[in-house]
């Protein structure tokens, strides 16, 4: 089976600088995400794809292998698609929700915050056992 261009898998040029590279693999991880993918076959490759492509053009190193020699270059340096969501991921979702990749492999949960509402409520009868339109007229959000 012949590989896809990395290049071509972000929609990147090879002059790309890192910071651009690793928004177009964002946004192609995050279109083709198996979760928001479901039983996509489509999307899964290309999802692996992109973070094989990330994998390597995100490295310096690897990557100047890859420019120079292709798929070959990096060949057995890749995780070809096994995808660690932590690592995939973890740039990701810590830039999005503030957790950040702290140095170990620690939950980076924040409990939200209470919401406390006060909520008044008035009622008025006209007579016993009637409901008139003034009978929860009287109400408001605090």
């Amino acid at each position: 089976m012949s590989k896809k261009d990395y290049y071509e898998v972000l929609g990147v040029s090879k002059d790309t600088a890192a910071a651009d590279i690793k928004k177009a693999y964002r946004r192609v991880a995050m279109k083709n995400h198996p979760d928001r993918n479901p039983d996509n076959k489509a999307a899964e490759d290309t999802f692996k794809e992109a973070n094989e492509a990330f994998e390597v053009l995100s490295d310096k190193e690897k990557r100047a292998r890859y420019d120079q020699y292709g798929h070959a270059g990096v060949e057995g340096q890749t995780s070809h698609g096994s995808a660690d969501f932590s690592d995939a991921f973890g740039d990701i979702f810590g830039d999005i929700f503030g957790g950040g990749r702290g140095g170990g492999r620690q939950s980076h949960v924040r409990q939200g915050a209470d919401l406390r509402y006060n909520l008044e409520l008035r009622s008025r009868r006209r007579g016993e056992g009637h409901l008139g339109e003034d009978s929860y007229s009287d109400y408001r959000y605090m």
